[in-house]
């Protein structure tokens, strides 16, 4: 929950800087689907997200940085010591095979979404929907190992993504290991509406699934 929390520090601040929704750029079914193609780019080609965390990089300002268009200063946990990290982890990584679309984690992600889109509330288990590996469960058979990510506040995949492989704040980056975990094969997402943060994505990993009747 502290990992959780740091994340969601700087979600706010920069949901609270640029007042866009994920509705501006893109439905929350396609903002799902690019999440997915946006976690590929990332295992396929590790050098093209150390591009647009250098551009990130460029607005920094001490511990914050500058919101394009914006005189909003969002502030992070490590400023940019974080994004350093980020790009040499990144210019290291070997790029790994995309993961495959499943339907039944993407509907997996979907209870979650639809549990604290409209509370407000936050981290991996849901008051109706459960834990993670009750959610994934209630809609087939995992194989191997399962994981997840959740993002809230920024209003584009590419955002969500770069926030999620930076992980400021989170000292062992987490969410960070789960898009570059190798024995991952498969993946599903949902996004959709926040009370508290407007935007939220969940990705569920596994190596392996097989979605129930």
């Amino acid at each position: 929950m502290k990992r959780l929390a740091r994340l969601l520090l700087l979600a706010g601040m920069l949901l609270a800087a640029t007042g866009a929704t994920a509705q501006s750029t893109a439905t929350r079914e396609e903002m799902a689907r690019q999440m997915l193609a946006e976690t590929n780019l990332a295992r396929r080609e590790p050098l093209r997200y150390v591009g647009y965390i250098k551009e990130l990089r460029r607005h920094f300002v001490g511990r914050g940085y500058l919101v394009p268009g914006s005189p909003a200063l969002v502030v992070t946990t490590e400023g940019v010591a974080a994004l350093d990290e980020a790009i040499r982890f990144l210019e290291k990584q070997k790029p790994l095979p995309p993961l495959s679309w499943s339907p039944g984690m993407a509907q997996a992600a979907a209870d979650l979404v639809r549990d604290q889109g409209p509370t407000g509330e936050i981290g991996h288990t849901g008051n109706r929907s459960g834990d993670m590996r009750e959610r994934i469960e209630r809609h087939g058979t995992w194989r191997g190992r399962i994981a997840e990510n959740i993002g809230y506040g920024p209003d584009t995949a590419r955002q969500m993504v770069m926030q999620l492989i930076i992980d400021d704040g989170v000292p062992e980056r987490g969410h960070r290991k789960n898009i570059f975990t190798s024995a991952f094969k498969e993946a599903g997402a949902a996004c959709g509406v926040h009370a508290v943060y407007r935007n939220m994505c969940v990705m569920e990993f596994a190596a392996g699934f097989t979605k129930g009747r």
